[in-house]
């Protein structure tokens, strides 16, 4: 998997892109479908995070879930909350903050107290990783430290069954809140219960990449093109509705693009021409680009809503320059942050909380 990082920071590239198309309009049917980003982006983490555990089980046959929890927090806390500051320093001085509403941010709970986040926005979905991580590393405690469950390569297993009907059971309970609760448009988008199914696909995928792995290319080869084909016809949907009022988009339509991602995903790991592939469609000067922004996009996510603020502060009258200019402020101050701020704590983690699977 070491030498295919390049092509997953692609993907990564790519759902960041989309992610400021939706939060910087210069098209309507582009910021329409902008909102896919983040689920690119949850069956991404599922699938790499949960790859991490997976390989720590192979080693030892138990992870060390304190540890892989540390580790987690070096990598999302520094950035999370030194860019915090830029963006309660406005509300600071102008005596406008929040307590209440500033710790549910803190402690990654707005995505039930306040809807989206209270500093900035695009925060809800912080907290759904953030729940995301520690439920994994729980759920992962529990079965294998505990000998609830064990797992061979090669070998059948419940591990797959007893997921798939964790998708299920999200998918019905969107339909419950919705139908329940259908005036609630932001939670309905943004509570962790109701969207965790993407991040656990790609949970669904490490396992069967690192358990099951030729299983799974033997069907990708057997299925390849019939499988590209359902991806992109499930996304046709994405540019043309609107995601926050749409019971369709907010029901099947979830499940309907992390289905598509997670299928793209496995096309990328278990393509062994896939980097030629990329390269020739997008030429490898675009792909070395898209993949580095991809690489710092975490930090580029943290801090473009900062910068769209003050853009927008500004009003300038072309959509385009002012997208442009956005976007760019975006990637080279991510690209700063990661490589000034990131890798600063991240050498400090590896130092002194280095990894089982190094």
């Amino acid at each position: 998997m070491s030498n295919r990082l390049k092509e997953i920071d692609f993907l990564r590239g790519i759902a960041i892109v989309l992610v400021i198309f939706r939060h910087k309009e210069i098209s309507k049917l582009m910021q329409n479908m902008g909102w896919i980003g983040v689920d690119l982006f949850f069956v991404l983490s599922g699938f790499l995070v949960s790859g991490l555990l997976f390989k720590e089980y192979l080693k030892y046959g138990n992870i060390n879930a304190k540890l892989f929890l540390i580790r987690r927090g070096f990598k999302i806390y520094p950035i999370f909350y030194l860019t915090y500051i830029l963006y309660i320093a406005p509300r600071i001085y102008l005596n406008k903050l929040e307590v209440d509403k500033l710790l549910y941010d803190l402690f990654f709970i707005q995505n039930y107290a306040l809807e989206w986040g209270y500093a900035y926005a695009a925060s809800w979905s912080l907290a759904v990783e953030e729940h995301f991580y520690f439920g994994l590393a729980i759920l992962f405690w529990y079965l294998f430290n505990k000998k609830k469950i064990s797992l061979e390569i090669d070998k059948s297993s419940n591990f797959d069954k007893i997921l798939i009907g964790i998708l299920i059971i999200v998918l019905i309970g969107r339909f419950f809140s919705n139908l329940m609760l259908p005036n609630e448009f932001v939670r309905n988008t943004t509570m962790t219960h109701l969207r965790i199914d993407s991040l656990l696909f790609g949970v669904l995928i490490s396992y069967w990449y690192y358990f099951k792995r030729e299983k799974l290319f033997n069907y990708y080869k057997n299925n390849k093109n019939i499988l590209l084909i359902m991806s992109f016809s499930m996304l046709t949907f994405t540019p043309f509705i609107d995601s926050i009022q749409s019971f369709f988009v907010k029901t099947v339509g979830f499940t309907m693009v992390y289905l598509s991602f997670g299928i793209i995903l496995i096309h990328f790991i278990c393509n062994q021409d896939i980097n030629n592939q990329i390269n020739s469609m997008f030429s490898k000067r675009v792909v070395n680009i898209v993949s580095k922004i991809g690489y710092c996009s975490y930090s580029i996510y943290i801090i473009h809503s900062f910068v769209i603020k003050w853009i927008n502060f500004f009003n300038i009258d072309s959509k385009l320059i002012s997208f442009t200019l956005a976007f760019i402020l975006s990637v080279v101050l991510g690209i700063f942050m990661t490589d000034k701020i990131e890798v600063y704590f991240l050498n400090y983690r590896n130092k002194y909380f280095p990894s089982r699977i190094n």
